[in-house]
């Protein structure tokens, strides 16, 4: 039996990676969605038996995605393609029950194989995550102290800071080298976390939680 997937991108991968699926071996693309609310309705319409789920889905992030379609009776399995910029996000991947991460950029024959080791029920996350995970895990026992908005991603974090400090969108993109629209997701996925509506409640949580001095 061909393995069933969903895939769950806005991005310009995405491009490259159906193609891949599609001429993988035993592997069948059943549907595609843009945003978590697709991701999540089309999850249970479809049944596949693996997601493939980028991060950086607009409005919300895809970790919502992931956490509410590994709640549900049955769930498929969610292999996270996204960015492995940020130490955060394997570890929220992990805490999220995806049972994979796949970096991006990695070549489309690993992205493959990922698949099919998620689908026989094993665990994903390459050797760069896999040596960040050992570094969190065999950290010393003194523990610091937690860090305002631990949901955020350190990529998030730094442009919460740049928020906090008056930067707009396309200063913040020229600033950390990235496209405006990279920028723009990282933004509304920070708002969602924060549970706020726009920059300037953002930036008055940010700065009184230390930011942006």
């Amino acid at each position: 039996m061909p393995v069933r997937a969903l895939l769950v991108d806005d991005s310009p991968h995405r491009a490259g990676l159906r193609p891949a699926l599609d001429t993988a071996e035993d592997i069948v693309v059943v549907g595609e969605a843009r945003t978590v609310e697709e991701a999540v309705r089309l999850a249970a319409e479809l049944r596949p038996d693996v997601v493939l789920m980028d991060l950086l889905v607009p409005h919300r992030p895809g970790i919502d995605a992931t956490r509410a379609i590994t709640a549900t009776a049955d769930p498929p399995r969610v292999l996270v393609v996204s960015i492995a910029e940020d130490d955060d996000a394997p570890l929220a991947t992990l805490r999220a029950s995806g049972p994979g991460f796949a970096d991006r950029a990695a070549r489309r024959e690993q992205v493959v194989r990922a698949v099919w080791k998620v689908a026989e029920g094993g665990a994903v996350f390459g050797p760069m995550v896999a040596g960040r995970f050992g570094v969190y895990f065999t950290a010393g026992p003194e523990l610091p102290c937690p860090a305002p908005f631990p949901d955020l991603t350190t990529r998030e974090r730094e442009i919460l800071e740049l928020i906090a400090c008056g930067h707009d969108n396309r200063q913040i993109a020229r600033r950390l080298t990235v496209a405006d629209k990279t920028v723009r997701n990282h933004v509304s996925n920070l708002f969602a976390k924060l549970g706020v509506s726009g920059r300037t409640q953002a930036a008055a949580r940010a700065r009184d939680a230390g930011f942006g001095r």
